[in-house]
């Protein structure tokens, strides 16, 4: 077959005629056609038109994001927090507690300021070593004791 049919006829809707004419039928074709040199650097120029829109748009699009990002950031933060205060059943504090050692059983006792007991444990060595306080107190402990029998 031929690359081309009717290319000497100028007019286009000569050569439409012409080819309808003598085709064998007429049908509804879906196919590539190629550009001309000026259709395609027509598209060149639409493509760089359009990236340039685009980038502008994604940087604002950047910048928007990162002041969402600032606003949300402590919020996440927060409900991070409560998340883990939920899971616990409490919440993590640093205050004055009380430390009280029973000499006769060997334990450290440590008390917040509303007398509640937060940790047990073993005694150290130093904390196992009686001050003349508690001595003086265990004695009259004793001697009260006593006394009451």
């Amino acid at each position: 077959m031929e690359k081309f049919i009717g290319q000497d006829i100028a007019d286009v809707n000569m050569r439409k005629i012409f080819l309808t004419d003598n085709a064998d039928a007429v049908v509804e074709k879906t196919y590539m056609k190629p550009y001309s040199a000026s259709e395609l650097q027509g598209k060149k120029e639409d493509l760089a038109n359009v990236s340039i829109k685009i980038a502008d748009i994604e940087q604002k699009k950047k910048a928007a994001i990162e002041g969402f990002k600032g606003e949300l950031k402590p919020l996440h933060e927060e409900k991070n927090m409560l998340v883990d205060s939920i899971k616990a059943k409490a919440e993590l504090v640093t205050e004055q507690c009380y430390r009280f050692t029973d000499q006769e059983d060997g334990i450290t006792g440590f008390y917040n300021a509303d007398g509640a007991l937060i940790e047990s444990r073993p005694a150290t060595a130093d904390e196992m070593q009686g001050n003349l306080f508690k001595i003086n107190k265990k004695s009259d402990n004793k001697q009260s004791k006593i006394q009451a029998s």
